[in-house]
């Protein structure tokens, strides 16, 4: 699934102040980087149940797994710079859907994940490889 975050030139994001909100923006942030995550899970996860009713598993099926790439930015309690706004809370959205989402599908056989990949070297990452330091920036 895609993810959004701006480049601040030609998008409104990543807003580095509340004063730079705007709400098409948040909108789409949001669409694309928590919505949409959730809706393809909505839509796959029948088809990833590996329990039978009742808590008996089906031998014949491996595990599965819905992981759902986040970002570091998206922690609550590892907010120390502020900003990003739109990107930031979208990301913690996706955090706290795929949290929930685990104590359902726990009950199926389905793991549900959140991953931080760290900084990649992504078009989406470009305008801010300049403050990456030296070995974190991964493939």
């Amino acid at each position: 699934v895609a993810g959004i975050l701006g480049d601040g030139t030609s998008t409104p994001g990543p807003e580095r102040s509340i004063t730079k909100l705007d709400r098409d923006w948040i909108e789409k942030t949001m669409a694309i980087n928590t919505i949409g995550p959730m809706m393809l899970s909505k839509e796959i996860i029948p088809m990833m149940k590996t329990k039978k009713g009742r808590g008996g598993s089906d031998e014949n099926r491996p595990i599965s797994i819905v992981a759902n790439l986040s970002a570091r930015v998206g922690s609550v309690s590892d907010n120390e710079l502020g900003g990003w706004y739109s990107y930031r809370f979208s990301k913690a959205a996706l955090n706290q859907a795929t949290r929930t989402m685990s104590h359902e599908l726990k009950r199926q056989g389905t793991w549900s994940i959140a991953l931080h990949p760290g900084t990649t070297n992504t078009d989406l990452s470009k305008p801010f490889q300049r403050n990456v330091a030296d070995g974190r920036l991964f493939p």
